[in-house]
């Protein structure tokens, strides 16, 4: 059934098969009986311990959905129904905004990607706190990933964040600060360590006055060099955040393809060893310290795997779960006993910087 379904969608192009996919998904939402029975059926128990706490934050097991797919917080207990561990709505500005011009999303298939251009399109902060207030059924974390409207001049990007910190912080369980999305004319820029700084402690400060001890993550791009990450990890930590996610889409075009050449970030497998080694380097520079989410590339359990070694505590899918279809987190939970257990590992806990430890 998941298999004809996927097939069906594909026939359509590939942001209108989005917004057939979310419909279905808002629908099941509504059924919270089904929804609860297909989690269960999903979290199916494993031969592992498969739980992770981070940030004081519990997740049944290490799979959850990235933003970027439910941008509106339209189908949050549909997405839980599926088993995720948690679910990250947004990119959500102060304002609505349109987006870029479609078309704006592309699928490469020959090489597991996408390539996306949306541009931050929403209907605004206020609109999303109404269905996360209205939401009843919270079976496990809900993030909310924020950023500036496009018409908002960078020296004033601070005021953005914050008004999205007012009106979704007290609604999520974590807040991402999105500052790598290449999609807002300028957005990279304030991931240079003063700009960087001065976004965090802002924001930091408001979340102290509006939400108490919620965590603060920052989502970073894959694309910075090794020094760059290096001093994201120093500001990160000074500024008292509760961990990194890495990455986000790529500007890189590593292979050939008549679709190439369109404007955006490039997701999916290709984007999977970049996404790793800044996880790696990340990890490494804060000696495990600062947790991380990794997200890029994710499509097996093997890839899932990789990232625990590599540094991640919790793993993101987004353009694999466009592919793989509902089924992906039963699959990936199954698949991941074998993995831990061919190391002699019990837990998902003990693999998390498992290749940065000395070989026994």
């Amino acid at each position: 059934m998941y298999s004809l379904l996927r097939a069906l969608l594909f026939l359509l192009s590939a942001e209108r098969a989005h917004r057939l996919g979310m419909a279905a998904l808002r629908v099941l939402g509504h059924f919270l009986g089904l929804c609860r029975r297909l989690r269960a059926r999903a979290l199916t128990p494993a031969t592992y311990d498969a739980s992770v706490r981070v940030a004081g934050l519990a997740f049944d097991h290490p799979v959850a959905l990235a933003a970027g797919l439910d941008k509106e917080a339209e189908a949050v207990d549909g997405l839980f129904a599926l088993g995720f561990s948690a679910v990250e709505v947004g990119t959500l500005t102060p304002r609505p905004q349109p987006g870029n011009p479609p078309p704006r999303l592309f699928r490469l298939p020959e090489h597991h990607a996408l390539i996306n251009r949306m541009g931050f399109n929403n209907h605004g902060a206020p609109s999303a706190a109404e269905r996360l207030r209205a939401r009843t059924w919270r079976p496990a974390p809900v993030g909310v990933n924020i950023g500036k409207n496009k018409d908002t001049p960078l020296e004033r990007a601070v005021d953005d964040y914050v008004a999205c910190v007012d009106a979704l912080a007290p609604l999520g369980d974590y807040v991402v600060v999105n500052a790598s999305s290449p999609n807002t004319p300028g957005l990279r820029q304030l991931q240079e360590p003063e700009l960087l700084t001065a976004l965090l402690q802002a924001v930091q400060a408001r979340l102290a006055q509006v939400a108490p001890g919620k965590p603060l993550f920052l989502k970073i791009a894959p694309d910075l060099t090794p020094e760059a990450v290096d001093e994201v990890v120093d500001v990160a930590r000074a500024c008292g955040l509760a961990g990194l996610i890495a990455t986000n889409t790529t500007i890189a075009r590593p292979f050939e393809h008549p679709v190439a050449k369109e404007a955006g970030g490039l997701s999916g497998a290709p984007v999977r060893e970049a996404a790793n080694a800044v996880i790696r380097r990340a990890y490494a520079r804060s000696s495990g310290a600062l947790p991380i989410i990794g997200v890029g590339g994710v499509f097996t359990a093997e890839d899932v795997y990789e990232k625990l070694r590599a540094g991640a505590s919790v793993v993101q899918v987004y353009t694999g779960f466009i592919y793989e279809g509902p089924g992906m987190v039963r699959r990936l939970l199954a698949g991941l006993g074998p993995l831990l257990a061919r190391d002699g590992l019990g837990s998902v806990r003990e693999a998390i910087g498992a290749d940065h430890r000395p070989r026994a």
